[in-house]
């Protein structure tokens, strides 16, 4: 498979593992407190990557690998689950999913800023267009007005953005799976002290739904996703892997009908066509220089 197309691949498995972290938090949500999920997750994705990494007999990472994978850390491994976590405490997946769906703009522009890298103007339109059908379609099927929860998910995208941008870098220097293995084993103090204090302080009453709930969030969204998300961006570049995410919200919102009961407008197959094609169109467009 060439190099591109493999890249490709691997993105959307990402992004698909990732439209159903918010129907997951929301299953957890319903067993644990939002301080208890997040600890959780961080804490027993740590442990997993710390065990695959010694079984793989990883080296540590060089000097000038661990600011970056401080950022990945920060942000797709706290900042992210934490913030939207709290949010989805007052929030819909339908509404959270309205700001999600400016991941790829954000990811985009951080990319282009951090790594200076310089995309057409008709990427950039694409992106523009198919970020404002994401929102546009979102904001109707949540109603059209803004929650508590939304500072909390502005946020999340500043940080994930930025987590993203170094771990697609840093993927072209270690395997994917290094990149979040390594981001994951530097949070497990931060998180084992997290998950007491929280454990403690938060009502636990865990249900069937609560743990397949967490499960997924540590196995799927914090481990196997990220690993071949970051191993996509590295083999096809942060931005155009950013653009497959434009259908990330409207596959959550099918999870959300699926898996929580919530309603999906009839204009969900018109959005869907929309975004596909503003997708077909970053992935042409190439950078500009």
């Amino acid at each position: 498979m060439p190099p591109v197309l493999r890249g490709t691949v691997l993105a959307v498995l990402g992004v698909t593992a990732f439209s159903l972290t918010f129907p997951g938090t929301a299953w957890a949500l319903e067993g644990f407190g939002a301080w208890s999920v997040t600890g959780l997750r961080m804490l027993l994705a740590g442990l997993l990557a710390l065990g695959w990494l010694l079984a793989a007999g990883a080296r540590l990472p060089e000097r000038r690998h661990r600011v970056p994978l401080l950022v990945v850390a920060g942000g797709v491994v706290v900042g992210f689950p934490l913030l939207t976590t709290m949010a989805l405490r007052t929030s819909s997946t339908a509404h959270a999913a309205v700001v999600v769906g400016l991941l790829p703009l954000t990811t985009a522009a951080y990319g282009a800023w951090r790594h200076r890298v310089r995309h057409s103007r008709t990427f950039w339109a694409a992106a523009g267009v198919g970020a404002a059908v994401v929102v546009g379609f979102a904001v109707r099927e949540s109603g059209g007005g803004l929650t508590a929860g939304d500072l909390l998910l502005f946020g999340a995208l500043l940080v994930c953005a930025a987590g993203y941008g170094e771990g697609g870098r840093l993927a072209r220097e270690l395997p994917g799976w290094q990149v979040i293995g390594w981001a994951l084993v530097l949070c497990l103090p931060v998180a084992a002290v997290l998950t007491v204090a929280a454990l403690a302080a938060e009502p636990v009453a865990p249900t069937g739904r609560a743990v397949a709930g967490l499960a997924w969030l540590v196995v799927g969204s914090q481990w196997l996703g990220l690993i071949v998300w970051y191993r996509g961006m590295g083999l096809i570049g942060v931005g155009r892997a950013s653009q497959l995410q434009l259908a990330q919200p409207l596959l959550t919102l099918v999870w959300a009908v699926l898996l929580v009961g919530e309603t999906l407008s009839p204009l969900a197959p018109v959005a869907a066509v929309a975004v596909l094609a503003c997708i077909a169109v970053t992935q042409r467009s190439g950078r500009s220089g």
